[in-house]
């Protein structure tokens, strides 16, 4: 199709859609009283399946639990776990008396927790035992000594003045530490009046998360959401998707950050229907098990995940026919991957989300009836609600079809990052765009196309080269599994072409053959000259491919 460059990349979402005008605690009781024997949620590993009623009920006695500990609205309270139960609890006891909650990565270690504690002065930090290889209670005593010869509730802390509780997850609580239950059971009938006194007082536009954003260039900066944004974000996920009370939604994605907690969690409240977590973190068999249970109709994940998931010897063993929709987000989607999770894990209805911690986090999305070259090769339309537009260097949208940074407007866009007025600045401007530092295209039918990181792109030799239509390209191979391309520094060119590959299982390449493969396919100055062969790549937590991390380890080889 012929692009108007007469046009002007700017787009307004749908006016017509309907907004939810309450807070997250309001929305979870009415969801709760509508219909309470209803299945809420699932957290497999936990053996946990109750109906809204129960969960509701735990989730009004750890509030009032919460009160008992001097907690307030506006508090910070910390939470620092793999996903669980518990996480899920604390998520809507917060939201129910006011309390901000702090998102942890399950990931970090001393330095960023200590930095996230003091960053945003946290007063309750609830925490598990342990994850994977961290020993989470040894390093919490490492940077908070004090608490081993304080009553729980009593600390008082050098580094941490604001610090007061720590509320620890499992049967055995340490010295210092309230047990998680052990909240809960400081309920009253008095304390469950209060918390709903306080419910209904507390504004949809107040402040209720903290997410960190990676702090790939830099410290983590806190991305402060509210009621309101993240709350009608999930909402509008879940209408996109289509659920309805009878959904169940497979969310293998971590809960600490948005795709889990916002279009996990506050997607199923918002429409009634199941949130089914198999396991703590991302397993393909653990998802796959929980699909065949538990009939999911819907999952969520990042491409990696679904590449884990196809590639799994005992795909086959599972039965996936219960599946329709579901979202691939968090990264850039590979199109051959989103043909093979519409046709061999029955998703016809397979929805791709673009957006950012910033914007709550969904701004754009594909929609269920979209063309199927809409669907795998763009990242849908704006949402309600919002503004996108496209715009160069010097500010200015640019013409349909050429290339700008996506700025976004509207009810999404956070609040700023917290008590950082100047990367505020720098992020959103005086009149509420947010510079979001991708770079895409929108088409004659207001579809974004995403084309890269502003960081990301390649200059070599004066040429500007987007890493995605290398890796793209690379995915019709039928050898290669996954890959990524980045830049690296070069004496000669500026910056040379790299890619990182992992091959299928039992199939090798080497680096002729792909170099040969790319020849007469894609430009010259495009091909790889630096190839490395691996089983995986370093990412975060929640499947974001860290390319600086492969940029430095490649630099110090050549």
């Amino acid at each position: 199709m012929e692009q108007d460059l007469t046009r002007q990349s700017y787009k307004e979402g749908e006016g017509d859609a309907v907004f939810i005008n309450g807070t997250i605690g309001q929305t979870f009781d009415c969801i709760a009283s509508q219909h309470p024997n209803a299945q809420a949620i699932v957290v497999k590993h936990q053996n946990i399946s109750w109906n809204y009623r129960l969960y509701h009920q735990k989730v009004t006695q750890f509030a009032a639990g919460l009160l008992q500990l001097n907690v307030k609205p506006g508090d910070r309270v910390a939470i620092w776990a793999p996903n669980c139960i518990e996480w899920c609890i604390a998520q809507f006891a917060t939201a129910k008396i006011g309390a901000v909650l702090v998102c942890i990565n399950p990931a970090y270690r001393i330095s960023e927790l200590s930095y996230s504690l003091k960053k945003v002065g946290c007063k309750v930090l609830i925490t598990a035992t342990n994850f994977k290889s961290s020993d989470y209670l040894e390093m919490i005593e490492t940077i908070v000594p004090e608490l081993k010869l304080c009553s729980p509730g009593e600390l008082t802390s050098e580094n941490f003045p604001l610090l007061k509780s720590v509320i620890q997850m499992g049967d055995k609580s340490r010295s210092g530490m309230f047990g998680f239950d052990e909240v809960s059971d400081y309920c009253t009938d008095e304390l469950i009046e209060k918390v709903n006194s306080i419910g209904q007082r507390l504004s949809p536009d107040d402040a209720i998360n903290i997410q960190f954003t990676s702090g790939t260039t830099g410290e983590p900066k806190g991305a402060t959401l509210t009621h309101s944004s993240i709350l009608n974000n999930g909402f509008q996920v879940g209408e996109k998707m289509r659920l309805t009370y009878d959904d169940k939604l497979c969310i293998p994605v971590p809960l600490y950050h948005c795709f889990g907690m916002v279009m996990g969690n506050l997607a199923c409240i918002t429409h009634g229907c199941s949130a089914v977590f198999p396991s703590d973190s991302f397993d393909p068999i653990a998802c796959l098990e929980a699909i065949d249970e538990y009939r999911c109709t819907a999952l969520h994940g990042v491409p990696t995940m679904f590449i884990a998931i196809l590639n799994e010897p005992e795909f086959n063993a599972y039965d996936l026919t219960s599946l329709r929709t579901g979202i691939m987000a968090g990264a850039l989607c590979p199109i051959e991957t989103i043909k093979k999770v519409i046709g061999d894990m029955n998703m016809k209805h397979i929805l791709i989300a673009y957006g950012q911690t910033e914007t709550s986090p969904v701004s754009h999305m594909t929609g269920i009836d979209d063309a199927i070259e809409k669907r795998v090769t763009t990242v849908g339309k704006i949402g309600p609600g919002l503004e996108v537009k496209l715009v160069n260097q010097n500010g200015e949208t640019v013409p349909i079809g050429v290339e700008g940074e996506i700025c976004i407007r509207g009810y999404a866009v956070m609040k700023g990052y917290w008590e950082d007025e100047q990367k505020t600045k720098e992020t959103i401007s005086q009149d509420g765009w947010l510079h979001s530092g991708d770079l895409g295209e929108m088409d004659n039918d207001n579809y974004l196309k995403v084309t890269g990181r502003m960081k990301d792109m390649i200059i070599r030799g004066g040429e500007n080269i987007y890493p995605r239509e290398i890796e793209n390209f690379l995915y019709t191979h039928p050898t290669i599994l996954d890959v990524q391309v980045f830049g690296i520094k070069d004496d000669k060119y500026g910056e040379s072409v790299c890619a990182w590959i992992i091959c299928k299982k039992d199939r090798s390449l080497t680096v002729q053959e792909v170099q040969d493969f790319c020849k007469d396919s894609i430009s010259h100055f495009k091909i790889p000259e630096h190839i490395s062969f691996v089983t995986k790549f370093p990412m975060t937590v929640t499947g974001k491919i860290q390319k600086f991390v492969m940029r430095d380890m490649m630099e110090k080889r050549h």
